[in-house]
């Protein structure tokens, strides 16, 4: 099944897509109510909303995010991602990334909907998007075993983790963030994909096979399969249960992926800003192959509050 939120006639409402038509739940449970409730809970709904609810084509309604998570942890699990970044910097992929696959925590309130504007972070010069793939967590647990993990995965969506460059490069050098650098929007969407819906995709070693294009004003800047993470979505999930709990509505992203999935991977390879970072009117398009499309139209933002330098100690 397919899962949205979305707002229709001035009301916010959530249910299941059908082609190219959605039927509203009919009472007023979100998405992540269901979630929460469970797996058979969400499915319940679901089926009642295809027998008890007049469709509404998908053309007279705005998506929303899918659900609006706790939490979200974006990952680094593409070599090649890392590796063209890196080389930007003068460096390699260092040896811990093998290890684990690491993540950091992003802004929970900054998702936006699959077709929303989204404004520049204030002062940022280097705007970015990032292709991911997110699966979303359905049951509390910790200390998982990735078999264990994969129960607990109820679907997929699309991630777009927006990203000032700029400003997340300067962040870094303090051995913190990113944080401005990653705060103002990450778009999710344009719903929710029950698991098993993938499944025909699974390769033999565990990974969901799907091709990841990425467009630019309408232009092919990248494309890449999903397989070639390094750790599967079952293994990210159980790293993230480690010591600690995950909880219905998480979101795990994938990372981006390489060969052009975001622009500082072709700068970083190239040695040149090209192609140019992101500015108003510029429109991002990315198609997760057996999940769906967002487009995204970059606008002005405001700009930014300014602060004292620090105060420094005698």
């Amino acid at each position: 099944m397919r899962f949205a939120t979305f707002v229709h006639d001035g009301r916010q409402r959530s249910g299941v897509v059908t082609d190219d038509r959605v039927h509203a739940f009919p009472d007023s449970a979100t998405l992540l109510d269901l979630v929460v409730e469970g797996e058979q809970a969400l499915r319940a709904a679901g089926v009642r909303a295809l027998t008890g609810s007049l469709p509404v084509p998908l053309a007279e309604i705005r998506l929303l995010p899918p659900l609006q998570p706790p939490t979200v942890r974006d990952y680094m699990t593409f070599e090649s991602h890392v590796a063209g970044v890196a080389r930007g910097y003068g460096d390699t992929v260092p040896d811990e990334w093998y290890t684990a696959p690491t993540f950091y925590f992003t802004n929970p309130y900054a998702m936006i909907g699959a077709h929303d504007d989204v404004p520049l972070p204030p002062g940022c010069r280097r705007f970015d998007f990032e292709l991911e793939v997110a699966a979303v967590i359905s049951r509390a647990g910790r200390d998982l075993t990735p078999e264990q993990a994969r129960e607990h995965i109820v679907g997929y969506t699309v991630l777009n983790d927006w990203s000032a460059r700029d400003l997340q490069g300067r962040e870094t050098k303090v051995r913190l963030g990113p944080a401005k650098g990653k705060d103002t929007a990450t778009t999710l969407g344009p719903w929710l994909v029950t698991a098993d819906q993938l499944e025909t995709h699974r390769d033999a070693d565990g990974f969901l096979n799907l091709a990841l294009p990425v467009h630019v004003n309408g232009e092919l800047v990248g494309k890449d399969q999903l397989s070639n993470m390094a750790w599967t979505f079952e293994e990210m999930a159980a790293y993230a249960s480690r010591g600690t709990w995950t909880r219905p509505g998480d979101v795990l992203g994938s990372d981006t992926c390489g060969n052009g999935g975001c622009l500082a991977e072709l700068w970083g390879r190239d040695g040149v800003l090209q192609p140019p970072p992101l500015v108003p009117g510029d429109t991002v398009t990315i198609t997760v192959e057996g999940i769906g499309t967002i487009s995204n139209t970059v606008v002005d933002g405001v700009p930014p509050v300014l602060l004292p330098s620090a105060r420094r100690r005698p």
